[in-house]
């Protein structure tokens, strides 16, 4: 144990972040999200919720201002009637660490592609549907 680090975070996600460099993206995802057959780098946190997640990892993520948007949500299919409410708390969190984080949608099918190019895939017992979340890596700034 280290003192600091919010103990929901385990030490194979501690070491995924501290490897991320400048730019580089988390998805956290949902219980359905199809994380081993897009990546390689997959890590299971089936036990938690990502609203949880969500903030012990922006305890120590820095988000990236050098982008237009810090997180991205995916998109509800159209036609589906889901309303995901789930975004609002995902949006209070996230504006809790960071309250200039802007936050883009993306198309389901976009977003398993960037999902690809990501540093790794975290995915969690999340049942909310639209509940996945992609975090951009941003830097430290000395003071």
């Amino acid at each position: 144990m280290l003192k600091k680090i919010p103990k929901l975070l385990s030490p194979e996600l501690v070491k995924i972040m501290m490897e991320m460099g400048h730019g580089d993206e988390l998805v956290l995802a949902d219980a359905n999200f199809p994380g081993h057959a897009l990546h390689s780098r997959v890590i299971r946190c089936d036990g938690l919720g990502i609203p949880e997640l969500l903030a012990a990892v922006l305890e120590l993520l820095p988000l990236d201002h050098y982008a237009d948007h810090q997180a991205a949500l995916m998109s509800v299919v159209p036609g589906d009637p889901t309303v995901p409410v789930i975004w609002d708390t995902y949006k209070e969190i996230i504006s809790g660490f960071d309250e200039d984080a802007q936050i883009s949608h993306e198309e389901r099918f976009a977003f398993y592609t960037r999902s690809q190019s990501a540093y790794a895939i975290v995915i969690t017992g999340e049942e909310a549907l639209y509940g996945n979340v992609i975090l951009k890596k941003g830097v430290i700034k000395s003071s």
